[in-house]
């Protein structure tokens, strides 16, 4: 539905802005944005509403990693199997089943290196149906859902000249 496409769209651009706001950029009443924002979350459509957090700027320090997972299911275990026991771990932030060369794409954040690789050997790796990780982490972030975190724009490529 356009109408609901719209206001997703305006959610994700900024999920705090009021009822009044969002009325106002659709055209539509504010009980009318009350009731479809009721309704994307009760049909499990919003799931919640988050900060982009540019972890670079915090004072805390936080490892993230995105970890490839090859699996090897039998008859009786399935996908949601593997993955319900995965994302029940707080250190998974995201956990999708994927296309490709691997079968899940994990995101893990931990306080260091050292804990991140420590989850994916000591959690992960050892559930009888992960065949294979492959951790990878992340050194900086340019941007994030839909955030540019790029900075100042300049281009620190150095030039070359023949």
């Amino acid at each position: 539905m356009a109408d609901q496409r719209e206001l997703l769209a305006l959610l994700l651009e900024d999920a705090r802005q009021s009822t009044a706001d969002l009325a106002r950029q659709t055209g539509r009443s504010e009980a009318e944005i009350e009731a479809a924002i009721d309704e994307l979350e009760a049909a499990g459509v919003v799931h919640g509403y988050q900060a982009v957090v540019d972890w670079a700027n915090a004072d805390e320090e936080r490892v993230e990693a995105h970890v490839e997972l090859n699996v090897e299911l039998d008859r009786e275990t399935k996908y949601d199997d593997i993955a319900g026991r995965i994302a029940n771990h707080p250190e998974v932030e995201t956990l999708r089943l994927v296309s490709g060369d691997f079968d899940f794409a994990a995101v893990v954040v931990g306080d260091s290196m050292r804990d991140v690789s420590g989850f994916v050997a000591d959690r992960i790796a050892p559930i009888p149906e992960v065949t294979q990780t492959v951790t990878h982490f992340v050194m900086d972030t340019y941007k994030h859902r839909g955030v540019d975190f790029g900075g100042d724009g300049d281009d620190d490529r150095l030039s070359v000249s023949p």
